[in-house]
């Protein structure tokens, strides 16, 4: 340590957009230790529970009025992951900002993590067509704060409050290679779909290198020992070419509007009947 720098990893903790906490940012010896997350789980002996987490609960929902209130007019949109690993150098982010730009195109906003690698490429691809870019960040030990392409941007305490903005405000999902927050984006968007906890929307994954084991392992193991229905495999489409992914995201989006327009005339019908 030196008289200049007392904490060693003071500067690296001033790097950046500082510590984002909700509304406020910190920076320096401000940041702390554990997340909000990290702190609304932790297990205790003693009973400050009791007094701690019912406000803790008011913090929750006001993340949730925040976030539906910020996205309520954002109109139809698709939920882009990816990892934040990938560099502007990698063909995963060009494929990003070209699959993005394709969805605007095809009327649609697009919403990510709002983090650097493969949101950052989709934000970019979003702002240069022109379209919506929205960014969902959220509280990390290692900040990363919002990427400079996006125009709506949110910032959560909870993992929860941010997941239910990424699947209530969108209509389908394009997964590019990722880790393992990519992989949990997946399997919760995947789980609702089976569960029909959601419409039935389109699910695609983008690389079919990277993706394609992943399906064999579904197929021939999950599905094999029943664990599944074998129809359930069919939820998941597999592509490289990002045409392809705009367009099973377009054609399904149109289907369910047709069901849903069907429904609406069916229950139109039963009332005139009474």
């Amino acid at each position: 340590m030196t008289e200049e720098s007392p904490d060693p990893g003071a500067a690296k903790r001033r790097k950046g957009n500082g510590y984002r906490r909700g509304p406020v940012v910190l920076r320096g010896a401000q940041v702390p230790a554990t997340t909000s997350d990290e702190r609304l789980l932790q297990r205790v002996d003693k009973v400050t529970w009791l007094h701690d987490d019912p406000w803790r609960v008011m913090r929750i929902t006001s993340e949730f009025v925040e976030g539906f209130g910020a996205l309520a007019e954002v109109g139809p949109a698709v939920s882009v992951f990816g990892s934040a690993r990938i560099r502007k150098g990698d063909p995963e982010y060009a494929l990003a900002r070209q699959i993005s730009a394709g969805l605007v195109a095809a009327g649609y906003a697009v919403i990510t993590g709002g983090g650097p690698g493969i949101m950052e490429a989709a934000n970019r691809g979003a702002v240069e067509a022109h379209g919506l870019s929205v960014g969902l960040g959220i509280e990390l030990p290692h900040e990363q704060g919002l990427n400079k392409w996006v125009d709506l941007g949110i910032h959560f305490r909870y993992f929860f409050a941010r997941k239910t903005m990424f699947v209530k405000y969108a209509e389908g999902f394009v997964v590019l290679p990722g880790g393992f927050g990519t992989l949990d984006e997946l399997f919760e968007s995947l789980t609702l779909v089976q569960t029909q906890k959601v419409k039935g929307f389109p699910i695609v994954l983008v690389g079919t290198e990277f993706w394609g084991g992943l399906i064999d392992w579904i197929r021939a193991t999950v599905a094999e020992r029943g664990l599944i229905s074998p129809t359930d495999v069919d939820l998941l489409h597999l592509t490289d070419d990002p045409d392809e992914a705009v367009r099973i995201v377009v054609e399904r989006a149109a289907e369910l509007r047709a069901q849903e327009e069907a429904a609406s005339e069916r229950a139109a019908e039963g009332d005139a009947g009474w």
